[in-house]
């Protein structure tokens, strides 16, 4: 009988060519220097005469070279800290679909027409199969010849020297994401039993967004650069009307990150191993796996103010440590809000190719009956009436983007009507398909209203496009009175950083047509249709054009100041003279829309003389704001009027941010920092309140600069005075860094601020380990 012992007897018919693709090794019969197989005789290969004083003991494997440094720069992977690391031995990093070399040091010389050498490929992180493509069998060819067989994977011979020989190996461009094991089979071709050697470190493949054959294939290099190896950004936080960047480390290269990432897709994002190939299907996991209510993912959510147990959401400057404390416990983190979930899904999806992006949108609808519209119920003083409202607009929203191929929809292509970026969103809002999920969803989808499209169209139209409607509740037995409707204030000023600068780019028209405009109406109208709704398209209540109001707030508001609330009536009326009450309110609010506690309200009374204005302003001290302050200072001014003549009715409102400090820093010479040497800087911040600071810290953070750092300084800041402490850091990789500063204290929390600096190469080549 014939005999296989190759690594993994259920592929020895891809090794040998002489059993069942089941490995059944006793249907070969060998007849004299032939095979039978099938009834068809295939002739054994005979050694040419050249070779007859050659040694025919079976070539062994004794050790590899992964090529680590050459790999992973042309793979773009040479930054990850399992290429990089020196205490333990590396781990290659590589993209699908792309070549990588190896050489492979033997026993004896190869000589190709005595020596067989097959490469086997198995997926570490889930079972491996040859009819799910997690197992490969890959014969080494000479360079330039056809492979015989259909299959994208390949491995070609470079050069071949004395007892080494160089080896270009190639995955698919479709195949899984994850470790990988590689096996080296070798074998006389005159005879069946093989030899194995398994490479002693694993392989993580990755989407390679270089490769046009790959789903997250983006074209522009500048593009890639930003959205897939970019370890640094801005997140957008405040309101509409005073927009925040904050600074956030994604650290998509740092210890554990990538190993935690794709822990987590096959963990609790429950993916296959063969689901791993698919970039919408991780998407649609990373949006459930990062939020903890659905099989203890990553993050645990609060939006109260009762973070203890864990760090409040606003102590976070980057995803490193919440990445390797969950690895290292398997737990979720405390705590997060959205701008947190998102930073963390920017690193996540880095780390395994797939480019992405945060995204935040201004004015967020969170429709909870896919209805379109945000309904609001409002009390005699125009205060939202909280038990009747389930729908809400956060001052903010940050989501994801990912950009890929909708080959579910149809698309083969990045760049086809429905592929391109995708909406993900990690924060736990709604249930999709029984999860705390949302999207992949097409942004060109969102922008034609086509809600229909998977998944999770209309809450994400709702996001940016839905209409906000205002009812006067004035008791159980008397009808809602419609104040009015807002077809233009949800979804302004969607925002994300710009490319290769640390500045906003707006990317509303992405989303949405300009409003109002006939383009937005008509989208808005069919996706009405399409949802099904039972909401009316409503118009303001009966026409009254004699008394007009205009409301604003028009101080430039800085934490510690006093502000102020206008409301200005103008009677136009040259005869008739109008009598108006008017309540104006100031409301501390959380992020999400959600009142906490009213800071101020005063209602007013005044008799409008024909063809006059007047002015009703509502002066608000610190000393009254700040004990109700929420963590990110966001207040809700609200107005309701009324013409006694008419009964007509007048509402508007409007939310808004106090500006903060930024700290600022002093780093000497800080385009000549070298890899590997140390640097000291100062960071400063002066406190703005007119109150003394005190239990005052700076925290630090970059990745590749080593740990992030906590500096207390002196226990109390007085108002006006500077607080600066210095500040030492070893950079561990060159290139263009951001360094971001936090700082906290029992009055003053949530300070940022971030600067950029050149760490140069140096001179010291590190050694290349052997497998």
């Amino acid at each position: 009988m014939g005999q296989c012992i190759s690594t993994l007897k259920e592929v020895c018919y891809e090794v040998c060519g002489c059993c069942s693709a089941e490995g059944s090794c006793s249907d070969c019969i060998e007849i004299g220097n032939d095979k039978k197989k099938d009834g068809d005789l295939i002739p054994l290969p005979t050694l040419p005469e050249d070779l007859d004083d050659v040694t025919t003991d079976i070539l062994k494997v004794f050790k590899v070279d992964m090529h680590i440094k050459e790999n992973g720069v042309a793979h773009h992977t040479d930054k990850y800290d399992a290429m990089i690391r020196r205490v333990i031995p590396q781990d290659l990093v590589i993209r699908r679909g792309q070549e990588f070399l190896v050489t492979l040091f033997l026993s004896r010389p190869f000589h190709k027409d005595l020596d067989g050498i097959s490469f086997v490929f198995s997926i570490v992180d889930g079972k491996p199969s040859l009819s799910h493509g997690t197992l490969i069998v890959v014969p080494l060819l000479p360079k330039g010849s056809p492979s015989g067989t259909n299959s994208p994977w390949s491995a070609t011979i470079e050069d071949v020297e004395d007892n080494q020989i160089n080896v270009q190996l190639k995955s698919s461009s479709k195949c899984s994401i994850g470790k990988w094991k590689i096996a080296v089979d070798t074998k006389l071709k005159n005879d069946q039993a093989a030899v194995s050697y398994t490479f002693k470190q694993p392989v993580f493949i990755l989407f390679n967004p270089w490769n046009e054959d790959d789903e997250v294939y983006m074209q522009e290099e500048e593009g890639r650069q930003e959205y897939v190896l970019e370890d640094t950004g801005l997140i957008w936080r405040g309101s509409h009307n005073r927009l925040r960047p904050t600074p956030w480390a994604y650290s998509q290269f740092e210890k554990d990150c990538l190993e935690c990432s794709l822990y987590l897709l096959s963990g609790p994002g429950h993916l296959s191993s063969s689901a791993r190939a698919d970039p919408v299907k991780c998407a649609r996991a990373i949006s459930a796996m990062v939020n903890s209510p659905d099989e203890d993912g990553l993050l645990v959510g609060n939006w109260t103010e009762d973070f203890s147990g864990g760090v409040p959401p606003i102590k976070w400057t980057g995803s490193v440590k919440i990445l390797q404390k969950y690895y290292a416990n398997k737990k979720p983190v405390k705590f997060a809000q959205c701008w947190v979930f998102s930073g963390v899904v920017t690193t996540i999806c880095r780390a395994i190719g797939i480019p992405c992006r945060p995204v935040t949108n201004y004015q967020s609808a969170h429709d909870t009956q896919a209805s379109l519209t945000v309904d609001y119920f409002l009390d005699d003083d125009g205060k939202a009436i909280e038990e009747l409202n389930t729908d809400s607009v956060w001052n903010f929203h940050v989501w994801n983007e990912v950009w890929m191929a909708r080959s579910d929809l149809g698309d083969s292509r990045p760049y086809d009507t429905y592929s391109g970026w995708q909406v993900i969103d990690a924060t736990p809002q709604e249930v999709s398909d029984d999860m705390y999920r949302c999207g992949p969803a097409s942004v060109h989808a969102t922008k034609q209203g086509e809600i229909r499209r998977p998944f999770d169209g209309p809450f994400v139209f709702s996001e940016v496009n839905a209409d906000k409607v205002y009812w006067h509740y004035r008791g159980v037995n008397r009808p809602l009175k419609l104040l009015g409707k807002k077809a233009d204030k949800i979804g302004l000023l969607i925002s994300t950083k710009t490319i290769g600068q640390f500045e906003r780019e707006d990317i509303t028209d992405s989303y949405k047509y300009p409003e109002k405009t006939s383009e937005e109406r008509e989208v808005m109208t069919n996706a009405l249709r399409e949802s099904a709704s039972l909401f009316s398209r409503y118009y303001l209540n009966e026409d009254f054009n004699d008394v007009r109001f205009d409301f604003e707030l028009r101080d430039n508001i800085v934490i510690g100041s006093p502000f102020r609330v206008i409301l200005i009536v103008t009677n136009v009326s040259a005869d008739k003279e109008f009598d108006i009450e008017a309540s104006l309110r100031v409301d501390a609010m959380l992020y999400t829309g959600k009142l906490k506690a009213e800071i101020k309200k005063e209602i007013f009374e005044i008799k409008m003389a024909p063809d006059s204005e007047q002015e009703i302003t509502l002066d608000v001290t610190y000393d009254e704001y700040s004990p109700k302050l929420c963590d990110q200072c966001a207040f809700n001014i609200a107005c309701l009027a009324k013409v006694r003549q008419t009964d007509f009715e007048y509402f508007a409102q409007d939310d808004f941010r106090v500006r903060k400090p930024d700290i600022k820093f002093d780093i000497p010479n800080k385009d000549s920092i070298t890899i590997g040497e140390p640097f000291s800087g100062k960071i400063m911040l002066k406190n703005p309140l007119p109150v003394k600071l005190t239990k005052c810290k700076f925290y630090i953070e970059s990745p590749g600069l080593g740990e992030p750092l906590k500096l207390a300084v002196k226990e109390t800041v007085e108002p006006g005075e500077m607080v600066e402490t210095e500040f030492e850091l070893t950079p561990k990789v060159e290139g263009e860094k951001t360094l971001s500063a936090r700082f906290s204290s029992k009055e003053l929390e949530d300070v940022d601020g971030f600067v950029t600096i050149l760490v140069n190469p140096s001179n010291e080549i590190p050694d290349t380990p052997l497998s």
